[in-house]
């Protein structure tokens, strides 16, 4: 019987299968990289917002307590949103005339909030809960970045799960002393190993196991 296929084709099939596999791990490769990119997680994006307020100068110039605005931030799961009669304890004296302020005023005037966009949104099928992780001694640095540097507020992390586990699994590098929680020039290498693992001891935290079920964070 004749030959069906000559016997370069053996040769192709070979490098055929090769090929597939390469670029199979080519284009694996190319979609972890987008899906971490701040093109799909938004990270470093600055969103327009109806006020130009700035971080940078109310926290880093004037040294207002994050607290000050985001009342609830230790009682609740939402750090909570100033309502306008907070800006409006400063700037119904200062700057109170500035049309940069029009939309505070017009908010207080007609009893109607401002609407902000949001710059962290988690998922719905994502939990989380501030109040927890500030009694962990988890900082609002250690997500939020730099605010106090922030003219703009901006995402700077992924706020991706692999990032959440990062944290999870290994909770005691990312610590700190209550007293510190708003101090957003703590750095990680403040405190040794050593004082890692006493104050992991004292908040009692959880262990990998539970931190890391997926239950923890999709409820």
């Amino acid at each position: 019987m004749a030959q069906l296929f000559h016997r370069g084709a053996n040769h192709v099939a070979k490098a055929s299968m090769v090929a597939v596999v390469v670029l199979g791990g080519l284009v694996f490769f190319a979609y972890t990289q987008i899906a971490r990119s701040s093109y799909l997680t938004n990270r470093y994006l600055e969103r327009p917002q109806p006020v130009q307020f700035s971080h940078k100068h109310h926290v880093g110039d004037d040294g207002i307590d994050c607290r000050y605005c985001h009342t609830s931030v230790e009682t609740a799961a939402s750090a909570g949103m100033p309502p306008t009669q907070t800006c409006m304890n400063c700037h119904n004296q200062l700057w109170a005339d500035s049309p940069y302020l029009e939309p505070v005023q017009s908010s207080f005037r007609e009893n109607t909030p401002i609407l902000w966009e949001r710059v962290h949104d988690l998922p719905e099928f994502a939990y989380f809960n501030h109040s927890i992780h500030v009694a962990k001694g988890v900082g609002c640095s250690t997500c939020h970045g730099q605010i106090d540097n922030m003219p703009a507020v901006y995402q700077e992390n992924t706020l991706q799960m692999e990032w959440c586990l990062s944290c999870h699994r290994n909770p005691e590098a990312f610590i700190r002393p209550r007293s510190e929680i708003y101090n957003m020039d703590w750095k990680d290498g403040n405190l040794t190993a050593e004082q890692r693992t006493e104050l992991g001891k004292e908040y009692k935290l959880r262990s990998r196991e539970l931190l890391t079920s997926c239950s923890t964070c999709h409820r």
